[in-house]
């Protein structure tokens, strides 16, 4: 059976389900998910790089990987910077250049862990000389965010200690609270400020925005235009990260969220890798705020990757068809029937009304949604087939 078939098969079992397929294939045809423009060079572990002869060399080049991505999927329209990474004398030629490929410049994320004055810390750091250099760099981003039009500074602070008595807790806490309001105060115009948490790496006694209750109180000391950025990969094992995310949806605090999968620790491997049914929950929770909320929320996607061993562009082509479906499925549980479920104390309904959704093969469904987009209905097979990697590779090795 042919995927068009199969699409028929599951268009009439929805339709049967009085489900608005119409509803539900425009908002995968609106999915936006921004792709790291780091995700596409050279990256490695604590023992070793392996340089692949296609990894993009600089932005121009991470760019031009990124708008592969875009062109097979349809939903990846922008790329993150991270700075210096990607830092150029002309922003404005590196956005006309990116409109030129189809892109649009997104979020743009300080770099606060690779300097060696920062080993004690960056706005966080004992030494005042050092937290006025960490937030000079965080201005210039701020800086950057205004001629890229970028819309969200994309927030990740490394800072912590490694033992006891190392810092002080509070000292260090007031110290970022006066480098964040700094920070808030220069945004640009609609410009919001992304607050993301990791609970250890690389400080392994303590990091200063340690979860998301630090990350949120940090937010709500700023203002409406700060908001809180979960990490798929930034929780310990077993967290219940979609009632995380249910939580400060509730509360209008989700303002971005970065996909990855992880076995161990911040591992940022392939989106739905590992636990695909972790990512379901999570969409199921974000599906409800949709449908549900009082407004459609703002929340920045973005695939928060390094990859070690796959092909950049595949491996980010893999993450965002596993968010599609992830999304697809989503779409496809029966509220109402899971409210009345719940209502009763049906535990044993509740979960089957979300295996039901989760176990739909929507692959026909996507097919569909990407041919009606003019795309080819399978990404990765139509990118392999380009012959775009053998390209660079050559082009890139000389």
């Amino acid at each position: 059976m042919d995927w068009h078939r199969k699409y028929d098969t599951l268009k009439e079992g929805l339709l049967a389900e009085d489900r608005d397929l119409k509803k539900i294939k425009q908002r995968l045809k609106n999915q936006e998910i921004e792709t790291p423009s780091w995700g596409y060079s050279n990256a490695g572990t604590r023992f070793m790089t392996f340089e692949e002869p296609e990894a993009a060399a600089n932005v121009y080049q991470r760019l031009e990987d990124a708008a592969q991505v875009h062109k097979y999927t349809g939903i990846c329209p922008s790329v993150a910077l991270h700075i210096p990474w990607d830092e150029v004398e002309d922003y404005g030629a590196l956005k006309d250049r990116a409109e030129e490929l189809g892109l649009e410049l997104g979020s743009i994320n300080p770099n606060l862990f690779e300097d060696y004055d920062y080993k004690l810390g960056s706005l966080t750091n004992p030494d005042p000389s050092i937290r006025k250099k960490a937030l000079k760099h965080v201005f210039e981003c701020v800086e950057i965010m205004e001629e890229t039009g970028s819309e969200a500074l994309s927030f990740w602070l490394p800072d912590g200690t490694n033992y006891p008595g190392q810092g002080d807790f509070r000292r260090r806490k007031a110290w970022l609270e006066e480098a964040l309001k700094d920070t808030y105060a220069a945004l640009p115009q609609g410009g919001r400020l992304l607050i993301e948490y990791k609970y250890f790496e690389p400080g392994f006694y303590h990091t200063d925005i340690a979860d998301w209750g630090m990350a949120n109180h940090f937010a709500r000391t700023l203002g409406e235009r700060a908001q809180v950025l979960v990490d798929l990969g930034h929780h310990f094992k077993g967290t219940n990260i979609e009632h995380i995310v249910a939580f400060l949806l509730e509360e209008g605090q989700l303002g971005g969220f970065h996909f990855n999968n992880k076995k161990y620790a911040d591992d940022d491997l392939t989106t739905g890798s590992i636990k695909p049914y972790q990512v379901f929950l999570i969409y199921n929770e974000l599906v409800k705020e949709e449908e549900q909320g009082e407004k459609e929320p703002e929340i920045a996607y973005m695939i928060d990757q390094m990859h070690i061993v796959k092909p950049k562009i595949e491996a980010m082509i893999q993450s965002a068809v596993n968010i599609q479906r992830s999304y697809a499925k989503a779409l496809l549980v029966d509220r109402e029937e899971l409210e009345r479920a719940q209502a009763e104390g049906d535990a044993v309904r509740c979960e089957e009304i979300l295996k039901e959704a989760y176990e739909t093969n929507v692959d026909p469904l996507l097919m569909k949604v990407r041919e009606e987009m003019e795309l080819d209905p399978r990404p990765l097979e139509a990118f392999r087939k380009s012959g775009y990697r053998e390209k660079i590779a050559r082009e890139r090795a000389v």
